[in-house]
C-alpha cells in the first residue's frame, strides 16, 4: 500500500505541474485539448450526475494523464483493493472513450472494453453521462490538503 501511494504521490505531483484552466476555456466550443487538459490530476467520485454531496470516505478516485486514466478504490477502514483498472482514452470535442487495457483479478473480464461517454469539466466538477453505459457520473477535483 505505501508503493501504491508513494507512485500516485509521484504521478500526481508531476501532473501538478502542468497548467489547468478553469476560465474561459470552461466554456462550450473548448477544444479537445483544453477539456484535456482540465482532466488532468486526481479525481474523487461524489454520486451521481444530479449529486449534491460531498464524496464519501473511501470513495473511488480517478487519475488523468495526457492519454492515460486509472481508476482505484479501497475498503476505508481496511485498505483492502475493491478494484482497481485503467487503459487509454481518447477525445473528440466532449465525446470521450476510454479503453481497459489492464486491471486487477476481480475486473480482468473488463480487460478490451470501451467505454463512451458525453462528458464536461466546470471548474473542480467533472460531469460523465454514459453513451450505451449506465455510469452518469458526478467527480470532484481531489486537492492535496
Amino acid at each position: 500500500m505505501i508503493r501504491f501511494r508513494l507512485v500516485f504521490g509521484i504521478a500526481l505531483a508531476s501532473l501538478a505541474s502542468l497548467p489547468v484552466s478553469t476560465t474561459a476555456q470552461d466554456k462550450p466550443g473548448a477544444t479537445a485539448m483544453d477539456l484535456r487538459q482540465r482532466l488532468l490530476g486526481a479525481w474523487v467520485l461524489a454520486g451521481d450526475v444530479d449529486s449534491k454531496s460531498d464524496p464519501e470516505p473511501g470513495a473511488r478516485l480517478k487519475f488523468w494523464g495526457l492519454k492515460d486514466w486509472v481508476i482505484t478504490q479501497s475498503d476505508p477502514k481496511t485498505g483492502k483493493l475493491i478494484f482497481h483498472h485503467g487503459g487509454t482514452y481518447t477525445l473528440d470535442g466532449d465525446n470521450y472513450e476510454e479503453t481497459i487495457t489492464f486491471a486487477a483479478e476481480n475486473t480482468k473480464h473488463m480487460i478490451g472494453m470501451r467505454l463512451k461517454y458525453k462528458i464536461a469539466v466546470e471548474g473542480d466538477t467533472y460531469i460523465q453521462h454514459g453513451q450505451g453505459n449506465s455510469f452518469d457520473e458526478r467527480w470532484i477535483r481531489r486537492k492535496r490538503d
